[in-house]
């Protein structure tokens, strides 16, 4: 199937955190266990930037599903032909809602009604910063991705950093359905592709393993199949059914990566060099590097994971925001 004749959907999830309704909601259920911390629900006032990548970048797009609680930000033109605006009560269980777990909210995007086949799923703080072709994210109507080999080491926990073991248990799960060297075996060429660079050397090193030691994470945007979410549900309802129930995340929830450990698994996907994009903490050491990659628009995909300290995180904010200013000026149609 050649990827020009997908329809292939972006979906982008969002909070407002500083929306006050939302924020009264929330402290509703500060006594439960879970991921609370600000820096997940922080807003960085650069959403603009990755709508204007997608306009400019990635212009084949067929739809732009943009999920929230209910809330949109006052530039947004909500009236824009591409734009399909998603609450978490058009698709989430009402049963699990309200929900401040991203958990929840994205392992059940395949209940969001008329979301193609094929889609591309961000996170608020991945942009694109250089031309993407479809052939980027699909091929032969497969998902583009990097099936690379790690060990998780010993979780070291830091007191400002709780230990999140999502990846591990997705990893459990996956050696519970599949054979390792089955799988492997069955499709050598894209475990064992020299687009991989120095990855290649890991799987190398960790094939003769009994099972699946970890999986790398680009925390790069997503390409997944709608059918794959559908067979880990099938196969796997009331442990996903778990952690969709908690309203913040908890260290033992099964992550969205199970879904693309599913599809290395069951062999849908196709090798893509790990180069096309990189993950960046946003903290001041790394700052530099970062402003740097992004003039000179060294990747296609770029991620600001946030990592900032409360006291750095306004003139962080300012630095990162007039770089992306730089090489997306322009206001885009999804603008008002």
């Amino acid at each position: 199937m050649r990827s020009d004749s997908l329809d292939i959907d972006f979906i982008i999830t969002w909070v407002d955190g500083n929306d006050p309704e939302w924020a009264a909601e929330k402290k509703k259920y500060s006594q439960e266990k879970g991921d609370s911390r600000n820096r997940r629900f922080r807003d960085w006032d650069n959403l603009q930037y990755l709508f204007r990548g997608i306009e400019k970048y990635a212009p084949w797009v067929h739809k732009v599903f943009f999920v929230t609680c209910g809330h949109y930000p006052k530039w947004l033109n909500l009236n824009h032909p591409k734009l399909e605006l998603i609450s978490h009560e058009d698709y989430i269980p009402h049963e699990w809602l309200p929900t401040f777990s991203s958990r929840c909210i994205d392992m059940n995007f395949h209940r969001i009604e008329h979301l193609s086949e094929h889609f591309v799923y961000f996170n608020d703080d991945m942009f694109l910063t250089n031309v993407v072709k479809q052939e980027d994210f699909f091929k032969e109507g497969l998902p583009c991705d990097s099936a690379i080999m790690k060990v998780w080491p010993s979780m070291i926990t830091n007191p400002d950093e709780p230990r999140w073991m999502a990846p591990l248990f997705d990893t459990v799960l996956i050696n519970q359905h599949f054979s390792k060297h089955k799988v492997i075996c069955k499709n050598l060429k894209k475990w064992f592709s020299p687009c991989y660079g120095t990855g290649l050397l890991f799987n190398l090193y960790l094939f003769p393993h009994k099972i699946f030691t970890g999986f790398r994470d680009p925390h790069l945007p997503y390409a997944y199949l709608k059918s794959t979410y559908k067979d880990v549900w099938a196969k796997e309802e009331l442990l996903l059914s778990e952690g969709c129930s908690h309203k913040l995340r908890q260290p033992n929830d099964l992550s969205h990566w199970v879904f693309t450990y599913w599809q290395f698994a069951t062999g849908k996907f196709v090798p893509r060099s790990p180069k096309i994009g990189k993950k960046y903490k946003t903290e001041k050491e790394c700052i530099p590097q970062m402003i740097e990659d992004i003039r000179k628009q060294r990747y296609k995909l770029m991620c600001f994971n946030d990592k900032c300290k409360d006291e750095d995180f306004e003139n962080t904010k300012e630095i990162l925001n007039s770089a992306l200013n730089n090489i997306l000026p322009d206001k885009s149609t999804f603008e008002l």
